[in-house]
């Protein structure tokens, strides 16, 4: 793996999981940091994970981590490492061998985080649960959707935005303070905090008086006439975010109406919106596209997940590439002076155990009997 882009020579270790762990890697490694993720050595031949896309950019060596000798792999793999990553509940990474004590006792400078959906302490602390958990607990939940029910914004909010985003923050954060103190520390990164931490407007709207607390009553919550999508004479829909008056007022011009924006006039906002869905139901999503979308319209077809990578403006940037066939997105944000590489095909459990070890130092009869005991797990190449 050749080393580019702005992180190149930041090394970070990273206990295998599912969503955000990987997530987090995937942007670290995109950046050109080198992430080893350990991976079980059961999971070696199993099927592609769901999220194999986020295992681009890391390499995975598949070892026993309840092995003695394993467990000391652990330990010689960050002793020379920025950061480490546990994705375990609370008190599991400590029962293995691997807590805060142990891994620091080893490498003092090292940064340790750990991802969990509730955090290290607190009534929930030990319980299991998933995105659309954490953002009920948040306030995220009960704001997204239509009226009649909240409805779950994809789980972006929770595993990845307030899960691996801030999880890639946070050690970064960490890895610049140890860079000038010498010394790490424990990075605590909760999906609940986190998504939390990304309604910190709402909150701060809510507390003004200018966010009402239910769906579909706000200026960014499909509320808003001149906030939300429309159906289109072929089934498509179109995004409107007309907020301000000048973009609303040539919105309406290229659509052929009169409607009052009525910023502050709640109650007309829904008697406006069938106005303006009615006038959106006259044409194709396509033509549209051509007539309404100028500079100053903030107007935008609504496209599918199958769409958006063909669409001019995705091409002309490059925003998505092709990894072996498939389709995903390509690395950002972008930098002038440190490029990252092109992204790679993704790392599979045990891809990388035998590149790891020798990269270790480990003498080729010790590769082959760690392999024969079954404490390591290289898969089989793939052509």
């Amino acid at each position: 793996m050749t080393a580019a882009g702005p992180l190149s020579g930041v090394r970070i270790v990273m206990m295998g999981g599912l969503g955000p762990g990987p997530f987090a890697g995937m942007l670290l490694g995109d950046l050109g940091a080198e992430v080893v993720r350990i991976d079980r050595p059961s999971e070696v031949g199993a099927p592609p994970p769901v999220d194999v896309v986020l295992r681009r950019g890391q390499r995975s060596i598949a070892l026993d981590a309840k092995n003695r000798q394993g467990l000391e792999l652990i330990h010689t793999l960050i002793e020379h490492a920025d950061a480490f990553v546990d994705v375990y509940r609370p008190g599991v990474a400590e029962r293995l061998g691997i807590g805060p004590q142990d891994l620091r006792a080893r490498n003092p400078r090292l940064v340790y985080a750990r991802m969990t959906g509730y955090g290290q302490d607190g009534p929930y602390a030990q319980m299991a649960g998933h995105d659309i958990n954490y953002i009920a607990l948040s306030g995220a939940l009960h704001a997204s959707g239509p009226a009649e029910r909240p409805v779950p914004p994809l789980n972006v909010l929770g595993d990845f935005g307030g899960g691996g985003m801030l999880l890639a923050v946070g050690l970064l954060a960490g890895i610049l303070e140890a860079a000038r103190s010498g010394t790490g520390q424990v990075v605590d990164v909760a999906m609940l905090d986190g998504s939390a931490t990304l309604m910190a407007v709402f909150y701060g709207m809510l507390a003004q008086g200018t966010w009402r607390d239910r769906r579909e009553a706000n200026l960014t919550d499909g509320g808003a006439h001149f906030y939300r999508t429309y159906e289109t004479a072929d089934g498509g829909h179109f995004a409107v975010g007309a907020l301000e008056s000048r973009f609303y007022t040539e919105l309406c011009a290229r659509l052929g109406v009169e409607v009052p924006q009525d910023y502050d006039d709640h109650e007309a906002w829904d008697r406006h919106g069938r106005a303006m869905a009615a006038r959106f139901r006259e044409r194709t999503r396509e033509e549209w596209e051509r007539d309404l979308v100028t500079p100053d319209s903030c107007a935008s077809p609504v496209l599918s997940l199958a769409e958006a990578p063909s669409h001019p403006h995705n091409v002309a940037r490059g925003t998505f590439v092709d990894v072996d066939g498939v389709r995903q997105p390509a690395p950002s944000p972008r930098f002038s002076k440190t490029p990252p590489a092109s992204p790679g095909r993704p790392a599979l459990p045990g891809d990388h155990t035998i590149d790891v070890l020798t990269g270790l130092g480990l003498a080729p009869d010790t590769v082959k009997r760690l392999l024969d005991d079954g404490v390591v797990r290289q898969s089989d190449p793939r052509i």
